[in-house]
């Protein structure tokens, strides 16, 4: 899981464009996001179990 600092700093805006990193809308995830949902595999599979 993201700290509050990593989820504070994603809301930033970078100096460059290239610096910007995708990351779940629902635990702030950096890897294995799905940008079609915007969420990582991890919140996709728990949202898929419970029917959502």
């Amino acid at each position: 899981m993201a700290t509050e600092a990593q989820k504070a700093r994603s809301r930033k805006k970078p100096k460059f464009s290239t610096r910007h990193k995708n990351r779940c809308e629902l635990c702030a995830r950096a890897r294995a996001y799905y940008r079609k949902f915007k969420i990582c595999r991890l919140c996709f599979r728990m949202l898929a179990h419970r029917g959502e």
